[in-house]
């Protein structure tokens, strides 16, 4: 008779997967293990191979390039992320010579410009969702310098979620649709992307950032954009300094609520681009001012975080920004496939006098966009493309490969060579050269101490938001976790947030509706508290301005057509343009008997498109509209959206029967000059509507 088997029961292996040695209760049964696409079994999956704690990544890593280039090459031709985006060409502008920090030739002559090709962008979702969802927005800037191609490839969040490369496929992968539904798309409010967020605290700093209203901007003109990675500039003496570069809109910074972003989706899906693109046609031109924070490594060593973690910011109290330069975009794409489609930037497009860092998200990054545009692009000549190509000459001996559009000539596909006298070498004198780095330790996978600091700066953040904010990213937490099914994931999130502020933890814990908080995870590194940087709030440092708003001007027939003139000429003089909407596209007739066209009718153009409103018109226009739920929803959803409302004694009976209360957002034109009107919509929101319009989280 045979023996029976003895069947073992699986070996419970813990695994470690916080960057700062946290213990997470994750367990592996036997023979259950990571491994390569080799079988190899795998170590360590939350480090890339470094040379030292704080050294630069190595080529050898074949484990990370093995992810990255798995994760690189999911999908074609679509990005993987960054998928949905609007673009447009200008220029840059240099305003102060930067030759005492840097080398680059188009950083040295003031008045100098420089062509640029900038694209906006979702990051979650595909090529065909939709503009406003909760998200961060890419930020990207191709220089076509005289010395080679150089790319600022960031996002209007200075953070990001994780420290290494290792982790993007990670957190991509969780953020996007779940594998085995297909859904929820374009949105993070689901169980695999707070399962992965609760098991990484570095990335708590981000999730305040894109839980604040900078994950619901109103418009692309008015973000901020950053590099998000620490660079290095290189002066004419070989000195190296770290750099962070900043992008500041000159219309300042402007958000819209959750269920305002929520019903421009439905509304508008186009929203954001088809307002870059008609802004940049009507010639009204969106500007953005480049700053540098520049330190040297003794001013970066003080710092009480590590400036090599792309989960840390340098607030600019510490070190204020250098203004240098201002980007104007000017110009449409003429073709969105060819342009806004085929470009493809890069990190590692650096000119001479601008370096890297041994920042280990960057040093992935360096190698995963590259690998990425030789899927999506078709292969390695991608740089041939109009939009990609160098406006300096290119010369080398690079032939052949998919997609090879220009054509060499010669017998010469090599180098060194005696038979082509003529053709290009190196040039030791002008040539790009690496800054001269120390060798920094023995190969090995783990983070510094340094990057062990996963909350003191998310504390930073959420204590530099005014109250109003805070109560925003309250709510937005209350709506993402209440997405999630899982409760032990809510709870590992609550944990996490209780490190933060436990205030705001037991906000959200109460809009949840539990009972009782979770015990707070133990952080890898006791935060400490810093001093509130005012630079990181919206409302703190809203420009009181209507330049580059809209208004839109509810009207029916009988509307006195001078008060109307007088509200577009306001407008005009405030730098805001001005819509006219009817009940019917035809347009409405003035009480002196002429006709105004219409820009838009009334239940296809509500009031959420727009920054301001004045209703006005004739009792007898407004009678039919007083049942009609477009017009209803056009006054009550600017009330609820705060915002301000001019209108003339016929739209009382409108404003009454949706419940809107006089207050300093509500004037009557009928008294008040329409200036006066758009000096206080220049404010943009009216913060002390809120309460009565919201229940407060």
């Amino acid at each position: 008779m045979a023996k029976r088997a003895t069947i073992k029961k699986p070996r419970q292996i813990e695994q470690q997967t916080g960057s700062g040695g946290e213990t997470h209760q994750i367990r592996a049964r036997d023979g259950q293990h990571l491994t390569t696409n080799q079988g190899l079994a795998l170590s360590d999956n939350q480090n890339s191979l470094k040379s030292g704690a704080r050294g630069p990544t190595l080529l050898e890593d074949f484990v990370l390039r093995e992810k990255i280039t798995s994760f690189d090459h999911e999908r074609i031709p679509e990005r993987i992320v960054h998928a949905r985006g609007s673009a447009a060409h200008g220029y840059f502008e240099l305003t102060k010579s930067c030759k005492d920090i840097t080398t680059a030739d188009f950083l040295q002559r003031p008045g100098q410009r420089t062509r640029v090709f900038t694209r906006f962008s979702t990051v979650a979702g595909g090529a065909g969702s939709v503009d406003t969802p909760r998200d961060v927005r890419g930020f990207a800037v191709k220089f076509y310098t005289d010395e080679g191609n150089f790319d600022i490839v960031g996002n209007n969040i200075p953070v990001f979620f994780i420290q290494d490369a290792m982790k993007f496929p990670d957190l991509v992968h969780s953020v996007k649709m779940e594998p085995d539904r297909g859904f929820p798309q374009a949105a993070s409010a689901h169980d695999t992307f707070w399962d992965f967020i609760s098991l990484m605290p570095e990335s708590m700093h981000m999730i305040m950032w894109a839980m604040s209203d900078r994950g619901i901007p109103r418009s692309l003109r008015m973000i901020e954009g950053f590099g998000v990675n620490t660079f290095r500039l290189i002066d004419p003496q070989g000195v190296a300094r770290f750099v962070k570069f900043h992008w500041r809109p000159k219309l300042g910074l402007q958000s819209t609520l959750w269920d305002e972003a929520v019903k421009i989706a439905g509304a508008d899906p186009d929203y954001h681009r088809r307002d870059l693109w008609e802004a940049i046609a009507r010639g009204d031109y969106p500007e953005w001012e480049l700053g540098l924070q520049v330190l040297t490594e003794k001013e970066a060593a003080k710092l009480p975080f590590d400036i090599l973690d792309a989960t840390k910011l340098i607030p600019e109290e510490l070190h204020p920004l250098r203004m240098v330069g201002r980007m104007v975009l000017n110009r449409n794409p003429d073709n969105f496939f060819a342009e806004t489609e085929q470009v493809a930037y890069c990190p590692a497009n650096i000119v001479p006098g601008i370096d890297f860092s041994e920042d280990p998200l960057l040093q992935g990054r360096i190698f995963s966009y590259l690998d990425t545009q030789l899927s999506r692009l078709g292969g390695p000549n991608f740089h041939e493309i109009p939009i990609n190509a160098p406006v300096c000459p290119m010369r080398n001996f690079q032939r052949d490969g998919h997609m090879r559009t220009t054509v060499p000539t010669g017998r010469v596909n090599y180098e060194p060579n005696t038979l082509a006298a003529d053709g290009p070498r190196e040039c030791p004198v002008h040539g790009f050269q690496s800054a001269p780095a120390a060798d920094v330790g023995q190969k090995v996978r783990e983070r510094s101490p340094t990057f062990a600091d996963h909350f003191s700066q998310p504390r930073l953040f959420f204590n530099s938001q005014t109250p109003v904010e805070q109560g925003h990213i309250v709510a937005a937490l209350v709506f993402e976790l209440s997405k999630v099914e899982t409760p032990a994931i809510r709870d590992r999130a609550l944990s996490q947030l209780l490190n933060i502020d436990r205030g705001m933890a037991k906000r959200v814990a109460d809009g949840l509706g539990l009972d009782s908080l979770p015990e707070a995870a133990k952080p890898a590194r006791r935060p400490i508290d810093m001093k509130p940087s005012p630079a990181l709030s919206i409302i703190a440092k809203t420009k009181p301005t209507l330049a580059g708003r809209c208004i839109g001007l509810l009207l029916t027939d009988g509307v006195d057509g001078g008060l109307v003139k007088k509200v577009q000429q306001a407008a005009k003089a405030a730098g805001a343009q001005v819509k006219i909407i009817a009940p019917k596209v035809g347009g409405v007739t003035t009480s002196q008997g002429d006709h105004l066209a219409a820009d838009g009718q009334l239940a296809g153009t509500p009031s959420i498109l727009f920054d301001a409103v004045v209703i006005a018109g004739s009792v007898k226009g407004f009678a039919p509209l007083l049942k009609d739920t477009a017009a209803k929803d056009f006054a009550a959803n600017a009330f609820a959206h705060l915002k301000m409302i001019g209108h003339d004694a016929a739209a009382k009976a409108l404003l009454d029967a949706v419940g809107v209360q006089k207050d300093e957002g509500v004037i009557d034109l009928t008294s008040a000059k329409p200036d006066a009107f758009t000096k206080a919509a220049a404010k943009h929101k009216i913060w002390d509507r809120e309460p009565k319009v919201m229940t407060p989280v």
